[in-house]
């Protein structure tokens, strides 16, 4: 390790991993890239506890088309990651996104977010009651108006694998990982100088990449600036099914999409299981080592929807479940992308709100352009930048899960 870094990253995991990554392989950039990662295990990581799922299904353009690229990626990891014989293989499962509505201000939303969609050139259809029915006929439709689903470019992966793939591409590459803890960080007014680690060294950084996760915030204060990111705690379930209806779908070779209910409860194959989950009624932030479960959701909030959705979730069991947090923006619930306004040298990669899985490829690559170019080159991300946080103007997205 040296004492002095082109780019410090405070933490390593799918975020601070893909801007490790995108820096490493820009032929454009020849400056040193130095990732600081707390707990190499990553046990309590978000990313490691998150349900890992990506979809094209959002309100706001620049959500979709930062999927799309994620998608991409997916896609083509093993190409893109593979270090030595190692071909890193994500298992996608291309079940889509079967987004469920009723009434009219739910139905209002999906024809708008549909919209949306088709002009970014997703590949998303509508369905009426008795489409819906047709596609899936274990579901009970009576209540529903209206059905969105995506047909490709959607589904779930193995969420340590992309993180691992691109920490180790970025390794070979030539970023350095060290396993310690940013306490401290100088800042000279509108510039910040260097980190303190916990183990005492000092290490001086041209630039500050914030890819802390739900510890945002901490790492922001150590810098004299702040930013609406807290730990939120979000349980997941795995259930046994005694009767499963996977493979009865009449799409996709029989297979089922993540399903996200009317009343906000989703639920998706896990291989011969299924994983669900669903917002807590209430949501207050999460103390940072907080990961017991809710194990009352299942019982009060979960199960009575997924009985009343369908006769094959009556005779259901839990079997696994824990509790991870997101990194939630509590002004707009999205991601926070680039520089802070007064302290040019400081990243900010921040708030996925539990889209970072999805969105950090397109995340990582936005920041290393911002900081090999000073602009973005392929993807526009000004509009989730940290400017809006600094002038208290919410970013819009409909279609929060």
């Amino acid at each position: 390790m040296k004492d002095r870094y082109d780019v410090v990253i405070v933490g390593g995991a799918v975020i601070g991993s893909a801007v490790a990554y995108y820096l490493a392989a820009n032929p454009d950039f020849n400056g040193s890239v130095l990732v600081v990662e707390r707990d190499p295990t990553y046990l309590k990581a978000a990313t490691s506890l998150s349900s890992s799922s990506i979809r094209t299904q959002f309100s706001n353009p620049i959500n979709v088309k930062i999927s799309q690229y994620g998608s991409e990626v997916i896609r083509n990891f093993a190409d893109m990651m593979q270090v030595g014989d190692d071909r890193p293989d994500l298992g996608f499962h291309s079940g889509g996104y079967l987004f469920l509505a009723r009434g009219e201000e739910q139905v209002q939303t999906l024809r708008e977010n549909h919209d949306v969609q088709i002009a970014c050139g997703a590949d998303v259809v509508l369905w009426d009651r008795d489409q819906l029915a047709d596609a899936f006929p274990h579901l009970n439709v009576a209540d529903i108006d209206l059905a969105s689903y995506g047909r490709s470019g959607e589904g779930w992966f193995n969420n340590t694998g992309l993180m691992y793939g691109f920490k180790n591409k970025a390794r070979e590459l030539g970023a350095e990982y060290i396993t310690d803890e940013v306490v401290g960080i100088r800042r000279e007014g509108d510039r910040v100088t260097s980190v303190t680690l916990q183990t005492g060294a000092v290490i001086k950084a041209g630039t500050i990449v914030n890819a802390s996760g739900p510890r945002a915030a901490l790492t922001a204060r150590m810098a004299g600036l702040n930013i609406p990111v807290e730990p939120r705690k979000r349980t997941l379930f795995v259930f046994d099914c005694a009767q499963t209806p996977e493979g009865t779908a009449q799409v996709n070779q029989g297979r089922l999409p993540l399903m996200l209910d009317p009343t906000g409860v989703f639920c998706r194959p896990e291989g011969r299981f299924f994983l669900s989950g669903c917002p807590p009624l209430e949501d207050p932030a999460a103390d940072w080592d907080d990961f017991e479960p809710r194990y009352d959701e299942f019982e009060e909030i979960i199960w009575p929807a997924l009985a009343e959705r369908s006769p094959s979730f009556e005779a259901i069991k839990v079997i696994n479940q824990w509790a991870g947090h997101y990194d939630f923006n509590t002004l707009d619930h999205n991601l926070v992308v680039g520089r802070h306004p007064e302290v040019i040298n400081f990243v900010f990669a921040n708030g996925f709100s539990g889209h970072g899985l999805q969105q950090g490829p397109a995340a990582g690559r936005g920041v290393s352009e911002l900081i090999t170019y000073g602009e973005y080159r392929t993807l526009d991300l000004s509009e989730v930048g940290f400017e809006r946080i600094f002038e208290n103007r919410p970013f819009l997205e409909k279609a929060v899960i």
